[in-house]
């Protein structure tokens, strides 16, 4: 059994696309350290990239 955490104890990163912070999500356990993007939006534009607001 798993113990709850509060969102504010989970790891966070900041996106490579719009910079933005983003925190840990159960999906994303077991390649976390290959993660880059906080949404499939961000992943489309690339790197470098801003997105419009």
């Amino acid at each position: 059994m798993m113990k709850m955490r509060r969102k504010g104890d989970l790891p966070t990163k900041l996106c490579a696309a719009c910079g933005r912070p983003f925190a840990w999500r159960k999906k994303w356990a077991k390649d976390w350290d290959a993660v880059k993007y906080c949404s499939d939006r961000c992943r489309s534009n690339g790197s470098g990239k801003q997105v419009a607001p």
